[in-house]
């Protein structure tokens, strides 16, 4: 398949994201298209990433599956052929589609991220080591970088459409989206990743900490939207080679952060935009994580 900048559909836009780009579908739907775009240290790289997209969407399409019955979901399809059935207006457009689109049903979206951490690392485990805190709430003392929380810690976030999501404290989500939602969503972001955890765990993958949103579908009920526990939005670690007490090689888009880190600390780039071009072996190598990341959650190779 080819890779994608940027999508144009024969559907209204009503939002572009770093990654996807969204579509209204009448009033009670849209469709969700995810681009390869990539971007690293809030800046948009100008090569695109092949089969990231695709990754993206079927990862997410597999855990919906799997939560069936769990706690209810904004997916409708992500099948190309299913989705023109009931989008005709697409039809000329299904290599567009392929792999890479979902439809979904419409919500009005919650303007927070619910973040779960079942081991503390990133921005989590600086916060920590400098002062013992996450968002600003005291943790247990003696943990080590990538250790295990007992239990997973509940870490909320503001939306940012441009650079990093911001952690707040529990008290300030319930200011944000009240006190009966606030507790809602933790309770549905937990269940979900306990779910997810122990099914990754079963194939080999450690979800150190993934981050989910939802919003309130038109009949009222608050579910679970946008992409679910893929290597973008979680953290994914391999089992076989963890040990705490250091950083943890991930499935993500850990080569592009690498080159881009040498490229700043040799002078060549400021670390804002533009960002530096990106060698074919950066683009290739980040493109096989993507892969091995669904591969390795699903349990099969990803067929487009």
């Amino acid at each position: 398949m080819n890779a994608m900048l940027a999508s144009e559909l024969p559907l209204p836009q009503i939002g572009r994201g770093k990654v996807r780009d969204i579509y209204a579908v009448g009033s009670d739907c849209v469709l969700l298209l995810t681009t390869d775009r990539i971007s690293a240290f809030d800046v948009v790289m100008a090569e695109t990433i092949p089969m990231k997209g695709a990754v993206l969407t079927q990862i997410s399409a597999w855990w919906f599956r799997q939560l069936e019955g769990v706690v209810p979901h904004h997916m409708i399809s992500a099948d190309a052929d299913e989705i023109i059935r009931k989008v005709p207006g697409l039809k000329d457009h299904r290599a567009d589609i392929l792999g890479r689109a979902m439809l979904c049903r419409r919500t009005t979206v919650f303007p927070v991220e619910c973040v779960i951490r079942g081991y503390i690392s990133g921005s989590a485990w600086k916060e920590y080591a400098a002062s013992g805190t996450l968002a600003g709430e005291e943790l247990a003392e003696g943990l080590l970088e990538s250790g295990k929380l007992e239990p997973p810690i509940f870490s909320p976030a503001t939306k940012a459409e441009t650079g990093h999501d911001e952690n707040i404290t529990i008290a300030r989500m319930r200011e944000i989206v009240g006190g009966d939602v606030a507790e809602k969503l933790e309770s549905m972001a937990r269940t979900v990743y306990n779910f997810g955890e122990r099914i990754a765990r079963h194939q080999g993958i450690i979800i150190a900490d993934t981050k989910f949103e939802f919003g309130r579908a038109a009949d009222g009920r608050i579910i679970l939207i946008d992409e679910v526990m893929t290597p973008d939005s979680s953290r994914f670690w391999a089992a076989d080679v963890y040990r705490p007490g250091r950083p943890q090689p991930s499935f993500d888009k850990q080569p592009l952060r690498d080159y881009l880190d040498a490229e700043r600390h040799a002078g060549r780039w400021n670390g804002d935009a533009p960002p530096p071009p990106l060698p074919d072996s950066v683009v290739e190598a980040t493109s096989k994580r993507y892969l091995e990341a669904y591969r390795r959650v699903t349990g099969d190779e990803l067929n487009i």
